[in-house]
């Protein structure tokens, strides 16, 4: 991200039928039926996606149904998420509810490097 990036609201009366792609950082309060694929993504408490979200990094509040996949992700107290969440580091709030499975990124990182390499370098 560089340091003129843009933020961009998607206020509570706002509904999009659609995917998101974005280079800015997202807040979103309404209504997405779509993927989203974003730098940073915070989701307000009465915000709703149907799709899957992709981000560097996520701090969600709202309901999400469908897969996450973020490096950093915060899942708040009040997230209700029907899917898949793929992480590096994670934080879940007590309370929070998710109905689906949790895995590390071990995905298609271009800079992947093989685990023994990893152990030897510390």
């Amino acid at each position: 991200m560089a340091s003129g990036s843009t933020f961009s609201v998607i206020g509570a009366d706002v509904t999009i039928k659609g995917n998101i792609s974005a280079s800015a950082d997202l807040h979103i309060d309404g209504t997405i039926d779509g993927d989203i694929t974003c730098a940073a993504l915070v989701q307000g408490e009465k915000s709703s996606i149907s799709g899957a979200v992709v981000a560097e990094s996520a701090r969600l509040a709202g309901r999400v149904a469908g897969s996450i996949t973020a490096r950093e992700l915060v899942i708040l107290k009040t997230a209700r998420i029907e899917g898949d969440v793929h992480y590096d580091a994670l934080t879940i709030e007590q309370g929070a509810e998710v109905d689906g499975r949790f895995a590390p990124n071990a995905r298609q990182s271009v800079k992947a490097v093989p685990s023994a390499q990893v152990e030897a370098a510390e």
